[in-house]
């Protein structure tokens, strides 16, 4: 995946999380566990992207 397209979903992943804090009225435990999930769902999509967690699976199969 080319870099400006992970660059661009950032953006907009960002923007609509603002949008969402700042234009929904919502309790602030709600706000945070929001965006607690996002930002891990992010993290876990860059580290997809970046084939890190594929590569996971396959540490313990390390031979020498």
């Amino acid at each position: 995946m080319p870099i400006l397209t992970i660059i661009i979903v950032l953006i907009v992943v960002g923007l609509v999380l603002w949008l969402i804090n700042n234009f929904i009225p919502m309790d602030r435990k709600i706000k945070s566990i929001l965006n607690v999930v996002v930002v891990i769902v992010v993290i876990i999509w860059l580290l997809n992207v970046f084939g890190v967690l594929s590569n996971m699976g396959h540490m313990g199969n390390v031979t020498m």
